[in-house]
C-alpha cells in the first residue's frame, strides 16, 4: 500500500496530510510506503503502478466532517504542471504503465490556512481518527460507518 499526504506544512492546517503521513511512516508496516509531500507529482505515477491499493489524504475548505471517497483513474488526463489530483495521476499510471490500484482520497476539513507551522486544535482532533480510517484501509476492513464514499463523524473535540 502507498499513503501519500501532501499539502503546505506552512499553511496551518493544509498540512494535515503530511502529518499523518509522517505518522504512518513511523508504524514501520512490511508492505506500506507512506510520503509526506508538498505536492503531487508526476514521478508517484510509477509509484502507484507498483501496488495494489493506495490512500491519499489531503485538506479541504468545503466541507465540516472528514470524508473518505473511492478514487478512479481520469481517462482524459492532461499533466498541467501544477494542478496534479489524485485522479489525474491514477490516470497517468494507467496510460504510462496499463495499471493502477485500487485507491481513495482521504478530505479532511481545515479550520485555517493561514501563515502557520502548526494544526489548529481542530485539525490536531481529525489525525487520530484518520490514522483510524487508514488503518481499516490497510486492513481491508473500514468498518460500516467509515466505508469509502461516507462522511465520518466528528471528533469530541469540535465545537460546531
Amino acid at each position: 500500500m502507498l499513503v501519500i499526504g501532501y499539502g503546505n506544512s506552512l499553511r496551518g492546517d493544509d498540512g494535515i496530510g503530511r502529518v499523518v503521513a509522517e505518522q504512518v511512516a513511523d508504524w514501520n508496516l512490511p508492505h506500506v510506503r507512506s510520503l509526506s509531500l508538498h505536492q503531487l507529482t508526476p514521478e508517484l505515477a510509477e509509484e502507484l503502478s507498483r501496488v495494489d491499493r493506495a490512500v491519499f489524504i489531503d485538506a479541504c475548505i468545503d466541507s465540516h466532517s472528514i470524508r473518505i471517497e473511492p478514487v478512479e483513474a481520469d481517462a482524459e488526463t492532461q499533466v498541467l504542471g501544477h494542478s496534479l489530483t489524485p485522479r489525474s495521476l491514477l490516470g497517468m499510471a494507467q496510460w504510462l504503465y496499463d495499471r493502477t490500484p485500487e485507491a481513495w482520497l482521504i478530505s479532511v476539513p481545515g479550520e485555517t490556512f493561514e501563515f502557520s507551522d502548526r494544526l489548529s486544535p481542530t485539525a490536531e482532533g481529525y489525525v487520530t481518527e484518520i490514522l483510524a480510517l487508514v488503518r481499516d484501509l490497510l486492513t481491508q476492513n473500514p468498518d460500516s460507518s467509515k466505508k469509502p464514499g461516507s462522511d465520518t463523524s466528528k471528533p469530541s473535540s469540535r465545537t460546531d
